[in-house]
């Protein structure tokens, strides 16, 4: 069974704006008051783009790409609000939101599952995150993460495989990324499955929770935000959480809140992906971090079975024009070379084959 994930996915904001249906075009940034500007600083650095787009145009050659793959189950952390709705929430410096409306931009991309436990998705408050888990249900999108309590915010999404197995995924989300310790769901309370750090207890506690919800034979994955948004080192505080839940049984750790990819380890029968990156956003005409090259992205696709991991193929994929585009050669190649030089302190390397793919090369 192979899988699609990617980092986060950010529809709200300039990417809202030039889809079919935009929302209001009002922010209370410090110095963007109007998404329409983020507009116009993409087209200022890549070309002009023509609105509105059609709903798959954020993903454009990536669609292609993934049907070539055939991923049986396509996830991804959707860091936006799905909603008309709610005020903006205090004390935040930025704020996604998307029509919904627009919702045939994640629909385009048949997406199975969105992760919601992140830092955006209660942007527009309690309202706004009520419209995004129900409008994203009636798109045939199974939302994980979040809820209106405590019991759905901590509801695991479960999608048959077949042969009687199935895909058990968790969504939590940590302040280290900017959640909110005041968004964490309670019987009383909307909110998000939230841990408060990436300690031993919480690890411990998680894989408690998963062991009493799961059963012999699931595949079982935990999507975490944690980290911040740049820089290739890892705590160690993460790697230790990463590997009690693969060592209590977690197949694949899927992290994000970076804006580029950080390091991947293969480790015993698992995956852990501690920053997987940006996809889809409006930043292109930002500057300030080009060392990282955050315009490149990665579609990530590991293949398991019923004893864990099989192989791990990545998708090079740059960002032009608010649209996924195949990476240049050059550019594939400076992927895969630093992903081999961040794997190396975890005995995980990484080669680029003959087609442009990124491959898993265990030492």
């Amino acid at each position: 069974m192979t899988l699609f994930l990617s980092g986060d996915v950010m529809t709200g904001r300039g990417v809202d704006q030039i889809l079919p249906r935009p929302g209001s075009p009002q922010l209370r940034e410090q110095v963007v008051t109007d998404a329409r500007r983020y507009v116009e600083l993409v087209e200022s650095v890549s070309g002009p783009i023509p609105r509105p787009v059609p709903p798959g145009w954020p993903w454009g050659d990536a669609l292609r790409l993934l049907d070539e793959q055939r991923p049986d189950v396509r996830i991804v952390n959707l860091e936006t609000a799905v909603t008309g709705r709610g005020d903006f929430a205090p004390g935040k410096a930025i704020h996604y939101r998307m029509r919904p409306d627009n919702l045939t931009c994640l629909t385009a991309a048949r997406i199975d599952v969105c992760a919601l436990a992140n830092n955006h998705v209660l942007d527009f408050g309690p309202d706004g995150l009520a419209d995004t888990v129900d409008g994203l249900r009636r798109a045939g999108i199974t939302p994980v993460g979040a809820g209106r309590d405590e019991a759905e915010a901590w509801r695991p999404a479960r999608v048959d495989l077949g042969g009687g197995r199935r895909l058990v995924l968790w969504s939590v989300g940590m302040p280290s990324a900017g959640v909110l310790p005041h968004w964490a769901a309670t019987r009383r309370r909307a909110g998000v499955a939230y841990l408060p750090e990436a300690s031993d207890e919480c690890a411990d506690a998680l894989a408690a929770r998963i062991d009493r919800q799961t059963q012999p034979g699931d595949l079982v994955m935990v999507s975490v935000h944690w980290g911040s948004n740049w820089g290739y080192d890892v705590p160690a505080a993460q790697v230790r959480f990463a590997h009690r839940l693969v060592q209590a049984g977690v197949r694949l750790v899927h992290g994000h809140s970076s804006h580029h990819p950080r390091p991947i380890e293969a480790y015993r029968d698992g995956l852990i992906l501690y920053g997987a990156g940006d996809l889809v956003d409006d930043y292109e005409g930002i500057g300030g971090q080009e060392s990282y090259r955050p315009w490149l992205r990665l579609l990530h696709l590991p293949t398991f079975d019923r004893t864990g991991l099989v192989r791990l193929r990545l998708i090079p994929v740059r960002i032009r024009r608010m649209r996924l585009q195949p990476a240049a050669p050059a550019e594939a190649r400076w992927l895969a070379a630093l992903l081999d030089r961040l794997g190396r302190p975890s005995r995980t390397g990484f080669d680029l084959d003959a087609d442009g793919l990124i491959i898993l090369r265990r030492a």
